[in-house]
């Protein structure tokens, strides 16, 4: 694994995403000359440009996803997302670098976007072929008790066990760079850190060999905390609380003009679902609700409504069941669609909201989670949200397990925040609305 800007990614996926982007270049480079009358040097710019969008529109597809290599009508359909999506960037891109004549024209266009389809599900599928036969296995060296639980959650298919050692044996011997080394080991997991002598430890490192505890191999390869491992206050350590201004007017600047952008872009597809809503049920277009925001401070939300207009008529608050029969007929077409959220970016205006963050959630599910939940309420250090990190990792949640569970997908965001991690979790959302990916 690779971490950048705090955020550990799998090296695979890098290198997928170098390959391809190299390709595409090269792909989109051959076409531009081929079908427009441009000189050598003057095509580099628009097929760098194309290539970096085309990386682009293949995470926004979940073309990034190893689960789905295997799966070629998965594979099919979310290249040919990413190739719709990529026509639409494509005209508008090219225009920039005042692409005339035969470059403007869709034939063309659809020749540049079929060579970059071609490039996407070629890559895929040499990867699924490599990730088949083995070539993509991390070896590991197990530092552990034989009655000891094995490693939870981490899949044998990107995992296998080299040797395993027991703590009481002699660890500079059974951990000597030379086996290691024989062994192919990528790391050496200890259920318990502790058993591990910092001299083992640098001797494992400086062999080019990664020592983790079990936890911080399943945080890194699961991207979420473990909510009972983390200690009191360690809220304050993380990258969210220790934000620095410049950053923190980068991202409110960042957050007002795509929110601006999105109201803009968005404007005639809400004037036609507020008629639709008014036209399908009697009540309000809009429905307001109060949530916790940072540091608890309580707002007012704003939502399309997308339920009856006493579908909480005893006053309680109620989560959303499947086949909520409260939800009315356009209701369930603008919650499959998170239509009913776009509003939301007149709360990120206000400063109420982030485009980024932990899901904002209403006062009486706050009190009851922070008492049934650790580190429930560190969820307000920070905005919370249109979309998130738990969001695009984690379905809707309906239960206290799964509140519990989308708390550690939250608490790995405040502890990774950065620019770059809010880039990824963008394109991210774009996948959840698009194959419509937990939404009730």
């Amino acid at each position: 694994m690779t971490t950048l800007f705090g955020h550990s990614i799998r090296s695979e996926l890098l290198v997928l995403y170098v390959i391809e982007g190299l390709a595409c270049f090269l792909a989109i480079y051959c076409v531009l000359l081929w079908g427009a009358p441009l000189d050598p040097l003057s095509g580099l710019g628009p097929a760098a440009l194309l290539a970096v969008a085309a990386g682009l529109v293949s995470g926004a597809s979940g073309l990034y996803r190893p689960a789905i290599w295997s799966r070629f009508s998965r594979l099919l359909r979310g290249s040919l997302v990413a190739g719709l999506l990529l026509l639409l960037l494509a005209w508008p891109l090219l225009h920039l670098f005042r692409a005339t004549g035969p470059a403007a024209g869709p034939g063309w266009l659809a020749r540049l976007v079929l060579a970059c389809l071609l490039v996407i599900i070629a890559t895929r599928l040499g990867f699924a072929a490599a990730a088949r036969g083995g070539l993509l296995k991390r070896r590991l060296a197990l530092v552990r008790d034989e009655a000891a639980p094995r490693l939870p959650e981490v899949p044998e298919t990107e995992f296998e066990t080299a040797f395993t050692v027991r703590p009481g044996q002699a660890l500079a011997a059974e951990l000597a760079p030379g086996r290691l080394r024989a062994g192919r080991v990528w790391a050496v997991v200890a259920q318990d850190p502790a058993v591990l002598p910092p001299a083992v430890r640098h001797r494992c490192e400086a062999a080019g060999v990664h020592v983790f505890s079990a936890a911080e191999l399943r945080e890194r390869h699961l991207a979420r905390l473990d909510i009972d491992r983390l200690p009191e206050g360690w809220a304050a350590t993380t990258r969210a609380a220790r934000e620095g201004r410049a950053e923190a007017a980068l991202r409110r600047g960042l957050d007002i003009a795509i929110a601006l952008f999105l109201l803009i872009f968005t404007l005639p597809v809400l004037v036609l679902t507020a008629l639709a809503v008014k036209l399908d049920s009697p009540g309000p277009v809009f429905y307001r609700q109060e949530r916790v925001g940072r540091g608890g401070r309580v707002f007012r939300l704003l939502k399309f409504r997308s339920m009856v207009t006493d579908a909480e008529a005893g006053g309680a608050p109620v989560w959303a069941s499947k086949q909520d029969p409260r939800v009315t007929r356009v209701g369930r077409f603008i919650r499959l669609t998170r239509l009913d959220e776009v509003p939301q970016v007149l709360n990120v205006l206000r400063g109420d909201m982030a485009l980024v963050g932990p899901r904002p959630e209403r006062p009486a599910f706050v009190a009851q989670l922070a008492e049934l939940i650790p580190h429930y309420a560190d969820r307000a250090l920070v905005r919370p949200g249109i979309t998130g990190w738990a969001q695009v990792n984690y379905p809707y949640g309906a239960s206290v397990e799964d509140a519990r569970m989308k708390l550690a997908y939250d608490l790995y965001y405040l502890g990774r925040r950065s620019l770059f991690l809010d880039l990824l979790i963008l394109v991210a959302t774009v996948r959840v609305v698009l194959f419509q990916e937990g939404s009730r």
